[in-house]
């Protein structure tokens, strides 16, 4: 009795083992970014979409430290909607920070050099190392998610991007705050407008018109995300609805 009671000690041992060896060769789920620096960075110096950046740049430790905080994430393990939310939160903070790096600047477009473009500066801390805002914009968000409402989310530090949120985008409320965001985006009539059967929109629906799905889906994007006024006219043409695209305002988002 005592020998088969070591041996079925000795059979649960070794099961246990075996699945604690197991457990130990899957790969490590990465934690959840913790957003609550960025959070109070956008809540004290984000208003309107406008950012206060002389503010900020008296006091940047905040934005350094979750910056540093997200340059330790190993992003790409994160879950999708997790991953989506990180990045497109480490495309605003990193370009906020090329602001204060360069401030007082009157555009972002002065950064960077007669031939130079602040879009190809190695600025973005990541794990895996440092890379440009352009290949964050186009090799990993616009690449991985193929979802155009991050035109609407990423801010290029301009008056005719879309407005800033002042909170950091989250996993658990992404497509509530992509939704809020494009909003803001076609709701102001320097960026959506109709005008007899024109419809008159920002230049960054030029830009990615394939990312909206052709000049129909620019249409069709506009008039998900307008204001009821708006929607209405739209829909009252059927259809037949010409576009142009508007003046971008290049001059920094500052307060």
């Amino acid at each position: 009795m005592q020998d088969r009671m070591g041996s079925r000690s000795f059979v649960v041992r070794g099961a246990v083992l075996a699945f604690c060896l197991l457990l130990s060769a899957l790969p490590a789920q990465a934690q959840p970014v913790d957003n609550a620096l960025f959070a109070q960075v956008l809540t004290q110096h984000v208003c309107d979409g406008n950012v206060d950046y002389s503010g900020l740049k008296a006091d940047p430790s905040k934005l350094d430290a979750y910056l540093a905080q997200l340059s330790a994430v190993d992003l790409p393990s994160l879950p999708e909607r997790e991953r989506f939310a990180a990045y497109i939160n480490l495309y605003n903070a990193a370009t906020i920070k090329l602001i204060l790096d360069h401030f007082p600047v009157p555009s972002i477009r002065d950064i960077g050099g007669l031939f130079g473009s602040p879009w190809k500066l190695p600025v973005v801390r990541t794990r895996a190392g440092t890379i440009t805002l352009d290949a964050l914009e186009h090799e990993i968000l616009r690449k991985q998610f193929k979802d155009p409402r991050l035109h609407a989310a990423i801010n290029c530090a301009s008056k005719g991007c879309p407005p800033l949120l002042a909170e950091p985008y989250e996993a658990a409320r992404l497509d509530e705050q992509l939704d809020r965001a494009s909003r803001a985006f076609v709701h102001t009539p320097d960026r959506a407008r109709l005008t007899g059967d024109t419809l008159f929109v920002s230049a960054i629906f030029d830009w990615f018109e394939a990312d909206f799905g052709g000049a129909d889906g620019v249409i069709a994007f506009v008039t998900r995300h307008a204001d009821p006024a708006l929607r209405d006219s739209l829909a009252a043409h059927g259809g037949k609805i010409k576009l142009k695209y508007l003046p971008y305002d290049w001059s920094l988002n500052g307060s």
